[in-house]
């Protein structure tokens, strides 16, 4: 197992082998988090993706309007609902709520269902600060996320994007080409939580020292900078993710 370190800000890899479980192990999820994250490119990317360094004539990515659109979906007065600024913000991550889905949460008894999973959702909290039953089996963010899956047409990617929407610092983004990048934990939030709070809680910290090298808003969550860097990086790559 390689253990990983710190040096200027940017996390290094140490050829150092560990035999075994320790106190200072890192958690599969934790070690290659560090790995992409601490590319030197990390910064541009984020900075291209945001628009903030862009070519002539280039645009930023749609995506760069998730957590913005309508002043964010964690806002104190829509928090605890689905609105329909909701559904167009999971639209510029390039998926689309079927149209009777989005019916029934907009105005039906499943965006009355989803309502009350929210409301018992913490709100103004990073996952790395959360405790982890927040996001256990069974809590109200997993029985939001499994309600979800359960309507025709709306699969895992499009389910996690719009609760991402709903609690931006608490539940991640996770799609077809971050699993790729990353791998397929038994539960992606329950992996990145340990990833996140392990060593000191050096990756949430490194991230948000990402953000602000980037110069983007505090209202970009760490969770939010982490997808994209990896997003960002494996997309680069080429790879094809199913």
């Amino acid at each position: 197992m390689l253990t990983i370190s710190m040096k200027d800000g940017v996390f290094m890899p140490s050829p150092t082998v560990v035999s075994g479980a320790s106190d200072g192990a890192l958690s599969p999820l934790g070690q290659r988090l560090r790995v992409l994250l601490g590319a030197e490119h990390v910064v541009g990317d984020l900075r291209r993706y945001f628009g903030i360094d862009l070519p002539p004539g280039g645009m930023p990515f749609t995506g760069s309007r998730f957590e913005h659109l309508a002043g964010g979906g964690d806002r104190p007065e829509v928090g605890d609902r689905f609105t329909a600024e909701d559904l167009v913000a999971v639209q510029t991550l390039s998926v689309t709520v079927p149209a009777l889905v989005a019916l029934d949460i907009l105005e039906g008894r499943l965006g009355a269902q989803l309502s009350g999973l929210l409301h018992a959702v913490p709100k103004g909290i990073d996952m790395a600060d959360a405790d982890v039953s927040v996001l256990a089996d069974g809590s109200p963010a997993d029985q939001a996320w499994h309600l979800l899956c359960a309507q025709h047409g709306v699969n895992w990617v499009i389910a996690g994007k719009l609760l991402a929407r709903k609690r931006p610092r608490l539940l991640p983004v996770y799609d077809r080409v971050v699993r790729c990048a990353v791998g397929r934990p038994p539960s992606f939030w329950l992996a990145l939580h340990t990833a996140l709070r392990e060593d000191d809680a050096v990756l949430h910290r490194h991230l948000l020292r990402l953000r602000q090298a980037a110069g983007l808003p505090e209202t970009v969550s760490a969770l939010r900078v982490c997808d994209v860097a990896v997003w960002m990086n494996h997309r680069a790559l080429g790879h094809a993710c199913l």
